[in-house]
């Protein structure tokens, strides 16, 4: 017979095992390897920003959500006969009318297509995350432009926009992380990100801006005298000027936004339309000033990790960064908003994460403010 263990040897065993599993825990939190090395930043404080106050409107009523088989259309181009493009999580580019209706498969790049732009041919050119920038001919023949720039791969390419001339200006995101490491990314706080040209007569691939935090959104000056792009790592947009006296330079378009800027697009006109894919999370931002702290959190289970609320924004700018309009959903509306795009009286939202394109008229002009 085997021998009966007392209870106390029960006790001491049981205690024995809690502390081993309590040290390998705290091993594991403390010292298990993880693929970032973060940079210490103090994000700015978050402030009751009077602009936005009085521009502020609520996004509660999406008018309609058009082709609702269309699942995670991150970004949205209009042709010019009014036709609507998204490229959507499964690889393909999908064609339908301004109300959503006749939706087709217009293209499969086998990646995950993002940003999308027209060039004066009327070719549809499309940063894709996987597959670096293509040029989609009219008949759907996709061609590869760039995958890489002096030396260093694509691995996030994530918006585009087209000059007049032909030049596309587009932006990849990171030199390290692709697309399923976008929260490390934003973690981790390292100017990996480039803002690109593509001279379209040449193929030549130029680097404008590297040392991005997170390079995403990009945007040409109705004049086409300056670009834009979304650092979404620190909640700003910067301008490259292109042209007249400070042609070559670069600076701030406007700071401190209150949270994760994504697609911007100009109407061509007067404005331009800016997607925050979320609110700024505070325990996040108290958490970036400590980087130890930063490689704890990646040890977490992904349901444990702290997310910022999934709430869609979008905000009017002037050509001189001034704030004209805010729009806000609730929670459980249509979010994440990862692009606003302007075409004949409406606004097309476009979500990385929701199925179906949000459709919202374009907010009237009172006073010289959008309401």
């Amino acid at each position: 017979m085997r021998p009966r263990i007392s209870g106390g040897t029960d006790l001491k065993t049981a205690g024995l095992v809690s502390a081993i599993v309590s040290i390998t825990a705290v091993a594991y939190l403390f010292f298990w390897p993880v693929d970032i090395d973060p940079l210490p930043w103090d994000p700015p404080v978050i402030s009751a920003r009077t602009d936005l106050i009085s521009a502020e409107e609520n996004l509660a009523v999406i008018a309609d959500v058009i082709m609702p088989a269309a699942q995670g259309p991150e970004d949205v181009a209009v042709d010019s006969t009014g036709r609507i493009y998204v490229g959507v999580s499964d690889g393909r580019i999908l064609r339908a009318n301004p109300d959503g209706s006749s939706m087709a498969v217009f293209a499969n790049t086998s990646g995950r297509p993002l940003g999308l732009a027209f060039d004066p041919t009327g070719h549809l050119i499309v940063a894709d995350a996987l597959k670096g920038l293509l040029s989609l001919s009219p008949d759907g023949q996709i061609r590869t432009l760039a995958t890489s720039s002096n030396g260093v791969s694509f691995r996030f390419t994530n918006d585009a926009d087209v000059a007049d001339d032909g030049t596309i200006y587009f932006s990849d995101a990171s030199d390290k992380h692709g697309p399923a490491s976008f929260y490390e990314s934003i973690i981790e706080h390292r100017p990996r990100g480039r803002l690109l040209s593509y001279d379209s007569r040449s193929s030549q691939v130029e680097s404008l801006l590297d040392g991005l935090h997170f390079a995403n959104g990009v945007a040409l000056s109705p004049d086409q005298t300056f670009v834009l792009v979304a650092e979404t790592g620190a909640y700003r947009i910067k301008r490259y000027w292109l042209a007249g006296p400070k042609a070559g330079k670069v600076d701030v378009f406007i700071d401190n936004l209150p949270g994760f800027p994504d697609g911007i697009s100009s109407n061509r006109r007067d404005k331009f339309w800016l997607a925050l894919y979320a609110p700024r999370s505070a325990v996040l931002d108290s958490l970036k000033p400590y980087p130890f702290l930063l490689k704890v959190l990646m040890r977490l289970p992904d349901f444990a990790l702290p997310t910022p609320p999934r709430r869609g924004i979008i905000i009017g700018l002037s050509v001189d960064g001034r704030i004209l309009h805010y729009s806000q959903a609730p929670s459980g509306g249509y979010a994440p908003i990862s692009s606003v795009e302007e075409h004949e009286g409406w606004l097309y939202l476009g979500s990385l994460l929701e199925r179906g394109v949000g459709r919202v008229p374009v907010p009237m002009v009172v006073n010289g403010q959008l309401k």
